[in-house]
């Protein structure tokens, strides 16, 4: 295993001076940027304040008032185009999660796809905001729902998906007539001046073509913890998505909540997987290796419980402790590696301290002892660690946001449910069976009670179409696919009369003489 010894710095000013982006946004900031490739710094990004965040949200609430008169067609032209320059520009885009994020590079043109996706699924949909006719109790009236612009919506993104989160709400956004302001993590706005930037490209295309569009139509907010404040304060954001640490959840949920302001929350998942006595035991190998080890276990969808059949713990577990060993770590930017490196300092010792924990509370550790120290002092690497707990408790019922798979036996398929349902955190979840009644019960309603639930799949690996999000804990909404366009727009009945008397309540009489 070595580290790939290239100049991360130059790489990334590179992309981001190709894409127009100039050097003073990215190299004259306060904000400091590192890689976790190699913990070296390859940025310094300018922030706003709490000040200048509420004053660019007034410009881009006036921009909500122009942008909610083009028809959503149109609105979906300019999503259009941005699907265009985000695969023109896929490469480059991949390859900067890959070095500000630590993705692999599979991974970061993935993420990259994902929102190529969701603009072609925002297309469509542009066309398709469709309300109902309803049927009514009155003689020559008509009564209907229709849709409308929302307003300003808010994204806060987390840095284990620093682009594709702010596509999946964006794009939805923009076609139904809202404008949009972004808050991305502090520890990957290169990624966003990025993302920025190809929007305000396909945006002059836009213009160029003979379409009207307001200035601030999207609006990118780089700094800390005060300007997130300030979007989810501020009276002009009906709409904030966030998405990041259940704690996070808890404070952004209860000050949207006290002005009536809506929520979008994608928060940590604690997320579990039950193999079964039927379980093709190949596929469940694959699919819980993927699942726990990818992206480092940062994936907000990552399997971090599994509850094992009692008749096959002792054939699956030895098997996938194997491939633990056997993963190749090491840079995302090399060939043939698997799992990179953890996003900073305090999350390896986040993982440190969760692993002892498990010990203390009876659990036996396989891996997680840090890797290629010497050859990158300021990275943090780590074997993927396979925890065996005598039971669910200690550690296990909290998200450590590192590559730890906590694997617990179990005799009886109604306690493994009880068990997949029992902790706070209810984003993602999976079962491995071939048994139909197992499967069929699994999501059912008395099945789990996560916002995704899988079968013969592992619990990470969202797509474009199904709706994402819905956690048991939050009721926060959902995002990406299936109808979650609704939580971007308010919904009005009318009712029509097209007669020439007014119904009147029985017995009622006036004089319109």
């Amino acid at each position: 295993m070595t580290l790939t010894t290239i100049d991360l710095g130059g790489e990334a000013g590179k992309i981001l001076a190709g894409l127009g982006v100039p050097a003073a946004v990215w190299q004259e900031g306060t904000l400091s940027v590192r890689s976790p490739v190699s913990g070296e710094k390859i940025g310094s990004v300018q922030e706003v304040g709490p000040d200048e965040a509420a004053t660019a949200i007034e410009a881009t609430h006036k921009a909500f008032l122009e942008w909610r008169l083009v028809p959503a067609p149109r609105r979906g032209e300019l999503v259009r185009l941005l699907g265009e320059e985000l695969r023109a520009a896929k490469d480059d885009l991949g390859r900067l999660v890959s070095i500000e994020a630590g993705k692999i590079v599979s991974e970061g043109l993935g993420e990259v796809q994902e929102m190529i996706d969701i603009c072609d699924f925002a297309v469509g949909l542009s066309r398709q905001l469709y309300g109902l006719t309803i049927a009514t109790e009155r003689a020559d009236h008509r009564m209907m729902e229709t849709w409308h612009p929302l307003g300003v919506t808010g994204i806060i993104s987390a840095f284990n998906f620093p682009v594709a989160v702010w596509s999946w709400n964006a794009a939805l956004a923009l076609v139904c007539g809202n404008s949009i302001v972004w808050k991305p993590s502090e520890k990957t706005p290169l990624t966003a001046i990025a993302s920025q930037a190809i929007f305000e490209k396909a945006l002059k295309r836009y213009i160029e073509a003979g379409n009207t569009a307001p200035a601030n139509l999207s609006t990118l907010l780089i700094g800390g913890a005060p300007v997130g404040e300030a979007l989810v304060d501020h009276p002009k954001v009906p709409l904030v998505s966030a998405t990041g640490s259940t704690r996070m959840g808890r404070a952004v949920g209860p000050k949207l909540a006290a002005r009536f302001a809506r929520a979008i929350l994608e928060l940590g998942g604690n997320n579990a997987a039950i193999v079964t006595p039927t379980a093709n035991l190949d596929l469940t190998l694959r699919g819980v290796a993927f699942a726990a080890m990818g992206t480092a276990g940062q994936r907000c969808t990552s399997l971090r419980r599994l509850f094992v059949h009692e008749t096959v713990y002792d054939t699956l577990v030895p098997r996938l402790k194997k491939a633990y060993a056997s993963v190749p770590v090491g840079s995302p930017l090399e060939a043939g590696t698997l799992v990179g490196p953890l996003i900073d300092e305090a999350a390896f010792n986040g993982m440190q301290k969760a692993l002892a924990a498990a010990k203390q509370a009876g659990g036996t550790v396989t891996g997680g002892e840090r890797l290629l120290a010497e050859e990158a002092t300021s990275a943090f690497y780590v074997r993927p660690a396979i925890v065996e707990m005598p039971e669910q408790t200690g550690p296990v019922v909290e998200e450590t946001f590192a590559p730890i798979l906590y694997v617990i036996k179990y005799s009886d398929f109604d306690t493994a449910l009880a068990l997949n349902n029992a902790v706070p955190q209810g984003l993602s979840s999976s079962i491995f069976t071939n048994d139909m009644r197992e499967a069929e019960a699994f999501v059912s309603a008395r099945g789990s009670d996560c916002g995704i639930a899988n079968v013969n799949i592992g619990p990470s690996g969202a797509e474009i179409g199904g709706a994402f999000g819905g956690e048991k804990e939050t009721g926060g909404g959902r995002e990406s696919g299936s109808d979650a366009w609704k939580g971007y727009m308010r919904r009005a009945t009318n009712t029509v009369n097209y007669g020439s008397t007014l119904p009147l309540a029985q017995g009622v009489k006036f004089d319109i003489a």
